[in-house]
């Protein structure tokens, strides 16, 4: 895979190398007048995935400067009459191959199997749940699109079914069954309704994207995946000022919160290098309090 920002495209769901320039300077006159970072994804954008790092760390750091929205994007409402014959995706299981693909060169591990025996036949159902969540539990959403991403990708689960859904809403605390029913209603799909209007006015052709926007309801739209540096600056421009990050969280912080961290994430997080990963873990975490482990090439931790 070539070093090129790759995204995934709103109208047609395809993943592939972004067409879109970098960074655009917008001007969005009717955003309410704060410093907002909204973030147009889905739980099942491959390219999204890959973006943790990097947007993990640039929240850590700079999130003091801005008000983060989630907004969900519709990758993929169905497969019916769905069709890319330049990209050769005729049916879900050509989709495997990309997954792949982003997978290996982003580092963050995608198995993308399932797309040949059990693929997932539209991204609503887990969006619905995660608006669902983050209108009647707000702060538990983004926990819910880390660990639904984990599922999807890294351990194959189809999170287009309802008892997937289920399992990783109770991993929350929540009651995973009154959660996906919620999400069943109208209502939910009114939630995700206004996300998709949102994002629409802010210009997002394809995921990820990334728009800033300040007191003046001026901004830049970053699309696709990029470098730390390019958020930084993004940010930087839009304040028109010096920026002053925030002391990381320390490893033994971030492995309590309950999800996975992979190598690739470590390595960014605190900028070190995939060699030294084993030994900073051992310097940073008791032992007997984290698991090591490798899956799909890759070596993550856990809290145990």
């Amino acid at each position: 895979m070539s070093n090129e920002s790759m995204m995934c495209d709103l109208e047609t769901g395809v993943c592939g190398v972004n067409e879109e320039e970098g960074m655009q300077e917008i001007n969005l006159n009717h955003v309410e007048k704060r410093i907002t970072l909204y973030y147009a994804t889905d739980p099942i954008c491959s390219h999204c995935w890959a973006l943790e790092p990097v947007l993990h760390r640039f929240v850590e750091e700079y999130g003091h400067y801005f008000t983060l929205q989630i907004k969900m994007g519709g990758l993929l409402a169905n497969w019916n009459g769905f069709s890319d014959g330049a990209n050769g995706i005729q049916k879900p299981s050509d989709v495997a191959t990309h997954w792949k693909e982003v997978g290996e060169h982003s580092r963050m591990p995608i198995d993308g199997s399932l797309w040949h025996d059990n693929p997932i036949l539209s991204s609503y159902p887990p969006s619905r749940v995660f608006k669902v969540i983050q209108s009647t539990h707000p702060g538990k959403e983004e926990d819910f699109l880390r660990r639904a991403r984990e599922a999807v990708f890294v351990f194959n689960r189809n999170i287009g079914e309802d008892d997937v859904l289920m399992d990783i809403v109770n991993q929350l605390g929540l009651n995973g069954k009154e959660v996906v029913e919620a999400a069943a209603e109208q209502s939910a799909q009114e939630l995700l309704e206004e996300d998709f209007e949102s994002v629409a006015s802010l210009g997002v052709r394809g995921f990820p994207s990334i728009i800033i926007v300040n007191e003046e309801n001026q901004g830049m739209k970053i699309v696709g995946v990029r470098s730390l540096e390019t958020y930084v600056q993004a940010l930087q421009q839009v304040l028109g000022g010096d920026l002053k990050p925030k002391q990381i969280n320390s490893l033994e912080r971030k492995i309590n919160e309950g999800h996975l961290l992979f190598s690739k994430e470590i390595e960014v997080l605190y900028s070190i290098e995939k060699s030294d990963i084993e030994s900073y873990v051992k310097s940073e975490l008791a032992e007997h309090t984290y698991r090591m482990g490798h899956i799909l090439n890759e070596r993550y931790i856990e809290h145990i």
